[in-house]
């Protein structure tokens, strides 16, 4: 799996799976919070299946200098 998720794109569905859950812990949303799982996952492994479904990439170019 070559990495297709960028920088802020991971710190976003990390922070964003991170508050989905913590929502839910807390009982302030209901069962659906447990879907922050899914941003979690794919920010922390850097993959995300859509994007390489749909051929996105966020990731930035590297230069092979």
């Amino acid at each position: 799996m070559k990495s297709n998720v960028g920088g802020m794109d991971r710190i976003l569905r990390i922070v964003v799976g991170l508050v989905l859950i913590g929502l839910t812990l807390t009982g302030n949303i209901g069962i659906w919070g447990w879907l922050g799982v899914v941003p979690l996952a794919t920010g922390a492994i850097g993959w995300c299946p859509p994007y390489a479904l749909f051929g996105w990439n966020t990731c930035s170019a590297k230069s092979k200098a």
